[in-house]
């Protein structure tokens, strides 16, 4: 397959005469003021992307439902499934962050995509898609390596008795850190990331190697042509298609570049360069860490049934031997995943910030503020707060959390499916113009003509990639309403359909009574 990706090297006449940063030429373009400052360069943000998705660590914490679904063999296809949808889905991503790179991502290409008579409409309910889905995967990354660090605890001390209320006070620590960090504000983020990617991929091996070494394996047959229907679905098909969400989740998160687009140097080709890189490097890592679990699964039910609450920390147990080697594996994982909680943090934030900064959001003039250091400060500490409340329901149901991160996945890829069904509808209809870099009216604006940016798959290849990217995102959400057997029990249902159209009803119900007179898409604060 080919596709394109230059860098823009050259200014237009009018850049010329007004001087300046060509990024923040290009924003001004957008209609976007640069209030940001562009600490962000390609290896921090591809450390940034990769260790956000972290896809070989969050796959051992949600490959068992494509075990009790799908079995070891499930396991294997559904991963090659989300991983070559996920890759289709991040080319559509970079095509239109090439296009448009503003921290608002789906919601501003959907605006200048759509028809004019439903561009504020369906700008405004994809926001607040995304807005749920980031704020919904946030909490859910806070609270997965809060109760991880509390597995540990069980894990190392036999005779802890845990309790939930601690396992929420675990979690708003690292909530802590993160708030730390980003309210630190400068290159600390960006250094940070960039000595994570290193860790991310070192730990990798670490925990890979110690594993297979010392683990008795299974057959090729096992790992390979065994399936199960541990759901009892009437199909073993149905069943596989219900336990590939699992392995969807780890890919969870490929927008998150995106919305930190502000503050990214040579953003127009930088993020396309890293959100492709990341589904290459995290789809290889988290591909060879499945294959070596399951050759290394022993006992499955007693991993199961471990008392730290994940599997994966009682099948190193099982493979090493020892509690001290499996706890040292274990915190390679639990450093990335603090890693992931503060660029979650400044993603969500972000987001949040340039959807207030439209006027989409209930008290936006507040929302949408800049400190003097140049960061959401508002937009961060809402969006903390917010995780901080969500962190309690673990006291009372650790099932309900669970549904809030079905919560994410569902309202994120419904606003990749937005955007990514208009793309393709203006792609097919040859209402795309080719890039140039000498044209001084190149905008992409709501109402204006549509241009590539320097990244895209030309011609027939683009139009297969973004129609089998759209079929994969229909099928991902679909399933991701669905509960893990049939025939659940009430304490077993998958409610995360209700959260998430419950929020979205009452986002229209804002958007009659009150918002479509202060929303009109993305707002126009400055132009070239």
């Amino acid at each position: 397959m080919a596709y394109e990706l230059k860098d823009r090297t050259t200014y237009s006449n009018k850049e010329a005469q007004i001087g300046g940063n060509r990024d923040d030429i290009q924003l001004q373009r957008l209609g976007k003021k640069p209030v940001l400052k562009r600490n962000f360069g390609i290896l921090s943000l591809l450390g940034f992307s990769c260790t956000i998705l972290s896809t070989w660590e969050g796959l051992l914490g949600a490959f068992v439902e494509a075990l009790e679904n799908g079995g070891s063999a499930g396991a294997v296809y559904s991963f090659i499934y989300a991983w070559t949808g996920t890759g289709c889905c991040f080319i559509v991503l970079a095509e239109l962050s090439s296009m448009a790179p503003t921290s608002g991502g789906q919601y501003h290409w959907v605006a200048m995509l759509s028809p004019r008579r439903y561009m504020r409409f369906l700008s405004y309910v994809t926001g607040w898609l995304t807005t749920i889905g980031w704020q919904a995967a946030f909490a859910s990354a806070s609270f997965m390596c809060g109760t991880q660090i509390q597995g540990v605890a069980i894990l190392v001390y036999q005779n802890y008795m845990p309790q939930r209320w601690q396992g929420t006070l675990i979690v708003w620590c690292v909530l802590l850190v993160a708030l730390g960090i980003n309210v630190a504000g400068g290159k600390l983020l960006p250094r940070l990331e960039s000595l994570i990617l290193v860790v991310h991929i070192l730990g990798f091996f670490g925990i890979m190697i110690p594993l297979v070494y010392m683990s008795d394996h299974n057959s090729a047959r096992e790992v390979f042509l065994e399936f199960n229907n541990g759901g009892g679905f009437p199909t073993d098909g149905l069943s596989w298609f219900v336990g590939a969400t699992g392995c969807v989740f780890a890919f969870a998160g490929g927008d998150a570049a995106v919305h930190m687009a502000e503050e990214v140097a040579n953003a127009s080709t930088a993020i396309p360069k890293a959100i492709i890189t990341t589904v290459l490097i995290n789809g290889s890592l988290g591909f060879g860490m499945l294959i070596a679990v399951l050759f290394s699964l022993g006992d499955i039910k007693a991993a199961l049934n471990s008392s730290t609450g994940y599997p994966y920390m009682e099948i190193f147990y099982q493979a090493t031997g020892s509690i001290s080697g499996s706890a040292g594996m274990v915190s390679a994982m639990l450093v990335v995943g603090v890693a992931s909680s503060v660029g979650m943090l400044a993603a969500t934030s972000r987001q949040f910030w340039s959807f207030a900064r439209d006027r989409g959001i209930p008290g936006w003039q507040l929302w949408s503020k800049v400190s003097s250091r140049s960061l959401p400060m508002y937009s961060i500490y809402i969006t903390m707060t917010i995780s901080v409340l969500l962190a309690l329901i673990n006291i009372g149901s650790p099932t309900a959390l669970n549904d809030i991160l079905s919560m994410a996945v569902s309202a994120i890829y419904t606003s990749y499916l937005v955007a990514g069904s208009l793309l393709l509808w203006r792609r097919s209809t040859g209402f795309i113009s080719l890039y140039n870099d000498n044209d001084d009216m190149t905008v992409n604006l709501p109402g204006a003509k549509l241009v590539w940016g320097p990244f895209r798959v030309p011609g027939i290849w683009g139009i297969l990639v973004n129609a089998y990217a759209v079929i994969y995102m229909i099928i991902v959400i679909f399933f991701s309403y669905w509960p893990s057997m049939m025939h659940p029990t009430v304490a077993e249902m998958n409610y995360s359909v209700v959260g998430t159209m419950g929020f979205l009803i009452l986002a229209i119900l804002y958007y009659f009574v009150w918002a479509r007179r202060s929303y009109q898409g993305p707002v126009v604060e400055a132009m070239l």
